[in-house]
C-alpha cells in the first residue's frame, strides 16, 4: 500500500473591521464564510493528506482579536453581525506583527507544514502602536524565507505600492463596494482551491507566489 504523507495547512485569516468596512459588512461576512467553506471542501477532498486549520483575526483600534486559533476547519464557526462589528480605525501592522509572530513561534519545532496567510483591508494602516513598518516588512520576508504563502487583498489604496514596501509577494486590488467585494471573494475562493491542488501535487515543494495565478 502507498503511504502517502498528511500536510498540515494553517489557513489564517486577518479581517479589517474597522469603521470603512460597514458599508460592505454583509458582503465580508459572507465572503469569509464561503472562503470557510473552502477550506472545509478542501479538508474532505484531501482527507488523509492534508488536515486544514483555520486562525481568523479581526482588527480595529479597540481590539486585535483573534476568534479562534489554529482549530480544526470543521470546528471553525462563521461570521455574523455577532461577532464581526466595524468601527474605529485601522491597527494592520499591530494585527498583522502580533498574529504572524504568534504562529511563527507555534511552528518552531513543526516541519513539513503549509501556511496560507490572506489578509483584507479596504484602506490603509493608521493607528499602529507596536508595529512599524519596518518591522512588519522583516516579519514577512523571513516568514516568506520559511515558505509561507502570504497574501494581501486591499482597497482604497495603491496595493501594488504598499505591499512592496513589506515584500508582500501576492497582492490583489478589489473595489470596495457591494459588487466589488463579492467578485474578490469569489476570486479568492478559486485562487485559494488551486492552491491545494498545487500543495497536494507539490511533494513538499514550498509555495510563496503566484497565489493569484489561476
Amino acid at each position: 500500500m502507498e503511504n502517502f504523507k498528511t500536510t498540515n495547512v494553517y489557513n489564517v485569516v486577518i479581517l479589517d473591521q474597522s469603521g470603512s468596512m460597514f458599508d460592505i459588512k454583509r458582503e465580508a461576512i459572507n465572503g469569509y464564510n464561503e472562503t470557510l467553506q473552502t477550506i472545509q471542501a478542501a479538508q474532505r477532498k484531501h482527507a488523509g493528506t492534508q488536515n486544514h486549520f483555520v486562525t481568523l483575526v479581526v482588527f480595529n483600534s479597540v481590539s486585535v482579536r483573534t476568534v479562534y486559533d489554529r482549530i480544526a476547519c470543521g470546528q471553525a464557526v462563521e461570521l455574523s453581525d455577532n461577532n464581526y462589528r466595524p468601527q474605529a480605525c485601522t491597527p494592520l501592522f499591530d494585527a498583522m506583527g502580533a498574529t504572524l509572530s504568534k504562529l511563527r513561534d507555534m511552528l518552531d519545532a513543526e516541519t513539513g507544514y503549509d501556511v496560507l496567510v490572506t489578509i483584507i483591508t479596504d484602506g490603509m494602516e493608521n493607528d499602529s502602536k507596536e508595529y512599524g513598518i519596518e518591522h512588519i516588512n522583516r516579519l514577512v520576508s523571513e516568514l516568506t524565507e520559511l515558505g509561507w504563502m502570504i497574501t494581501y487583498i486591499g482597497a482604497n489604496h495603491d496595493v501594488k505600492a504598499f505591499t512592496q514596501s513589506i515584500s508582500i509577494p501576492n497582492a490583489l486590488s478589489f473595489v470596495s463596494s457591494e459588487r466589488g467585494t463579492r467578485d474578490m471573494f469569489a476570486k479568492v475562493r478559486t485562487c485559494r482551491t488551486s492552491h491545494y491542488e498545487r500543495i497536494a501535487n507539490s511533494l513538499g515543494k514550498k509555495l510563496t507566489s503566484d497565489f493569484f495565478e489561476e
